[in-house]
C-alpha cells in the first residue's frame, strides 16, 4: 500500500493553509485511501454552500467518519464526521511508476502532472528556509567609540 509519509502530509496541510489566504476561502484537503487500488491521494475541494450549484465544476464529497483531514480546515469544524458538498480543485495521487512518485490530477480529473518530488506539483514554494546563526549577529553592529558623537560635559553644542 503506497501511503503518505508525516513529511507528506505535513507538506499538504501547509499548502492547504496557504490556499484558503490565498484564496480567502476555506480549502479542504483530505487524505483518501483507496484500498482496492493499493494508494492514498490527497484531495484538494472548496466546501459548498447548501443548495449551492457546481455549474459544470467537479463535484466531491470531502469527509465522513474516519476522515483524515489535513491543515486547519479553514477554520471550519470538520470534526462532525459527516460529508461535505465540495467543488473538486486538484488532488496529488501516489504512483509506483518509476520517477514518478506524485501524480498531479486538475480540477476535470485529467492527470496534468507527474513528479518524484511533491514540492514540484504544488501551487506554492513552502519548504523552510535556514536562518543564520546568532553567533555572528553582533559582529556587523558598528558601535560608537568612546570620544565619537558623545558630547563632552563641558562642552556646550551649538
Amino acid at each position: 500500500m503506497l501511503t503518505f509519509t508525516a513529511a507528506e502530509a505535513d507538506l499538504l496541510g501547509r499548502t492547504a493553509d496557504a490556499l484558503c489566504a490565498y484564496m480567502g476561502k476555506p480549502v479542504i484537503a483530505e487524505i483518501v485511501t483507496e484500498p482496492e487500488e493499493g494508494f492514498e491521494w490527497a484531495l484538494f475541494a472548496l466546501p459548498l454552500s447548501p443548495g449551492e450549484e457546481t455549474d459544470g465544476r467537479q463535484h466531491v464529497q470531502a469527509g465522513g467518519p474516519g476522515a483524515r483531514f489535513l491543515g486547519n480546515g479553514g477554520g471550519l469544524d470538520l470534526s462532525d464526521g459527516q460529508p461535505i458538498d465540495c467543488e473538486f480543485l486538484w488532488a496529488i495521487q501516489l504512483s509506483e511508476l518509476e520517477g514518478c512518485r506524485y501524480i498531479k490530477v486538475d480540477g476535470q480529473g485529467e492527470e496534468a502532472g507527474w513528479s518524484d518530488t511533491l514540492s514540484e506539483l504544488l501551487p506554492f514554494e513552502l519548504t523552510e528556509t535556514e536562518l543564520p546563526d546568532d553567533e555572528d549577529d553582533t559582529a556587523d553592529i558598528d558601535e560608537p567609540d568612546d570620544d565619537d558623537d558623545i558630547p563632552d560635559a563641558g562642552r556646550t553644542l551649538h
